[in-house]
């Protein structure tokens, strides 16, 4: 068995560093040496989650404190905007070292696109070229071998896992596609803010990011390269008022497939033997409590009462498949470990 990774995670305060946490420790081969959190700096891990007292973690530093020339991986869990330079200075001071990025900050296949999405021109653009899209099922090849891995975001994830083989395989038309989506308060991270207090996001379901979220444009690109041509998406997110899960429904016309039971074979055998996508039986749907807790995708489709449409449903855990559990997924691909190490856990339930 090969030595532990030595890794970095970036960013280990918030709720998707806490679950990388939570799952990675369990993993013969990787080896936290380095926790940053620059507003925590000088903390042990257990003040900030205590529900991690038991892990054996180092205390958070800030990240300029960090000595990357002897870590294997980075794992990055900040907001988008800031890995950018990090990684650019991190992969200047230790060039073999590979980095799983949890944020937005390479998901943009062409640099390019980021700044009218997100607001400000790429800084690192040239490292763009050495980043693989990070969408473990469809994307392993290129994952096996990248220095960065752009992790998709948890919108995403769920999209295009539902969506990607019936794109590819003609099943179903581009246009008019569209895409409802619903997400746990934790997909909106643990700074403080308004709508994400108990009293305002309890017992309230609440759109938001309405023609605007910027998950769109990713989805588009994706989906787009599949279809090889560009493509538009109706995409509409929605806060729920519970911890975590993501669910998706996405309305689709029908082309190759004539109704749900060819869609849903194609789903099917385009994911026979992958180990965390499972294509439901006939008339079951999926539900965000059929995968709380695991790095499972639940998917369905179901014919539409409106003549030569599907609806295709996929179920995820926003903070493990949409975003630590995928790293930790894409670390295995990377690394050469079987896939589901430290990531097998079943969903919990109730």
């Amino acid at each position: 068995m090969q030595p532990p990774k030595t890794a970095a995670l970036l960013g280990a305060s918030g709720y998707t560093g806490a679950d990388l946490l939570r799952l990675g420790v369990r993993h013969p081969g990787l080896k936290f040496v380095a926790l940053t959190a620059n507003t925590h700096a000088g903390k042990p891990m257990a003040s900030v989650f205590p529900h991690l007292a038991m892990a054996g973690l180092p205390d958070l530093v800030a990240n300029e404190d960090v000595n990357f020339s002897d870590i294997d991986v980075v794992f990055c869990g900040l907001p988008h905007g800031t890995s950018q330079k990090l990684v650019a200075d991190i992969a200047q001071e230790n060039s073999s070292l590979r980095v799983i990025d949890m944020g937005a900050d390479f998901r943009f296949r062409n640099a390019e696109d980021y700044g009218p999405v997100y607001g400000a021109d790429h800084v690192a653009p040239h490292l763009q070229e050495k980043a693989a899209y990070g969408l473990t099922e469809h994307n392993r090849d290129a994952i096996r071998d990248a220095q960065i891995i752009a992790c998709p975001g948890c919108y995403p994830t769920a999209t295009l896992l539902a969506l990607l083989p019936l794109v590819k395989s003609g099943a179903i038309s581009t246009d008019d596609m569209i895409i409802d989506a619903k997400s746990g308060v934790t997909g909106a991270g643990r700074a403080p803010k308004q709508n994400t207090l108990l009293a305002e996001a309890g017992e309230s379901l609440t759109p938001y990011g309405v023609g605007v979220h910027r998950h769109a444009p990713e989805i588009e690109q994706e989906i787009g390269l599949a279809a090889g041509k560009k493509v538009a998406v109706n995409f509409t997110p929605h806060l729920i008022p519970m911890s975590r899960g993501e669910l998706i429904t996405a309305h689709v016309k029908l082309d190759g497939a004539k109704n749900a039971d060819e869609a849903r074979k194609i789903l099917a055998d385009a994911y026979e033997g992958e180990p965390f996508i499972r294509v439901a039986e006939k008339g079951v749907i999926p539900s965000t409590g059929h995968v709380r807790g695991s790095n499972y995708c639940v998917i369905n489709v179901f014919d539409d009462r409106i003549s030569g449409r599907v609806i295709v449903i996929a179920a995820i855990d926003n903070l493990v498949k949409g975003s630590a559990g995928q790293a930790i997924q894409n670390f295995n691909v990377a690394f050469g470990y079987p896939e589901a190490t430290a990531i097998e856990a079943l969903p919990l339930f109730p």
